[in-house]
């Protein structure tokens, strides 16, 4: 008599070990839904009364969408994530005179502009100053202050491979405020510290631009179409919100696919006209 009943504690056991599995399982897939939600509500684009958007950079990947009437008076620029081109940073020198300080401690290329000055960097931007094996990092506010160029006039553009969150965290906001515009390229739909970096620029930015880079899309991010994604930042001391322009505003068509031989994938959303 003592078997059955073995047996039928071992299956009782097991089942209740199966069931537990199950509920940890929904209740993760839940938070994890919640989160993705959550970053989207923070992805909700503005349009601006006095913002003429145009593309700098590549017609495909390596392109940014910036407010042009926006950006002058312009002392610098700064790229973070270059690799072995610069296409952005070699349209922003050449036509504004400036030079475009770079940052890429991943891959040493050093990326040339005919007509341009670029200053190359080899180092990454991060929450801190010091080494990560042979590679050297710094902070935003410091890689900017030893270059001489804390209350200057400058714009930023950043695509660091998911290392834009916790080098936004150690960013102050002081330092934040000061920049006219940031165009970035986003990695992530996982992570709860992108809710908190998103909340922290929208202190002191307008989320002008936003568009999806079909790259990356994933049913796995739903509902965000994928894992990686181009903004615009624009500060709220330059930027005039327009009220009359619903949120989430419309995508501009100078967003173009990153691949243009892969599907797109973006939210369903109006276009705005050319």
């Amino acid at each position: 008599m003592k078997r059955p009943s073995i047996r039928i504690t071992f299956v009782i056991i097991a089942l209740t070990a199966a069931a537990a599995v199950v509920i940890g399982d929904l209740a993760h897939h839940a938070a994890s839904r919640k989160l993705r939600e959550a970053i989207l509500a923070e992805l909700q684009p503005v349009a601006l009364k006095n913002c003429t958007l145009k593309r700098f950079g590549s017609a495909n990947d390596g392109g940014y969408l910036m407010c042009e009437n926006l950006i002058k008076p312009l002392d610098t620029a700064y790229s973070y994530g270059v690799g072995r081109n610069d296409d952005w940073g070699c349209e922003v020198s050449r036509r504004y005179n400036v030079p475009v300080h770079q940052y890429d401690c991943f891959d040493p290329a050093r990326p040339t502009c005919n007509g341009g000055t670029f200053v190359f960097h080899n180092e990454c931007v991060g929450d801190r100053t010091g080494y990560r094996g042979l590679r050297f990092f710094d902070t935003l506010e410091n890689q900017i202050r030893k270059n001489g160029h804390i209350g200057r006039r400058l714009i930023v553009k950043m695509d660091i491979e998911g290392g834009e969150w916790d080098s936004l965290l150690a960013a102050p906001d002081e330092l934040l405020a000061s920049i006219p515009q940031i165009a970035m390229e986003l990695h992530g739909y996982d992570d709860p510290k992108i809710v908190e970096v998103l909340r922290k620029l929208k202190r002191n930015f307008y989320l002008v631009n936003l568009h999806f880079n079909n790259w990356s899309c994933t049913p796995k991010a739903a509902p965000l179409p994928a894992w990686a994604y181009q903004v615009l930042w624009v500060n709220k001391c330059i930027g005039v919100l327009d009220p009359a322009v619903p949120i989430p505003a419309p995508m501009s068509p100078l967003n173009a696919p990153d691949s243009p031989t892969w599907p797109d994938c973006q939210l369903r959303m109006p276009r705005s006209q050319p």
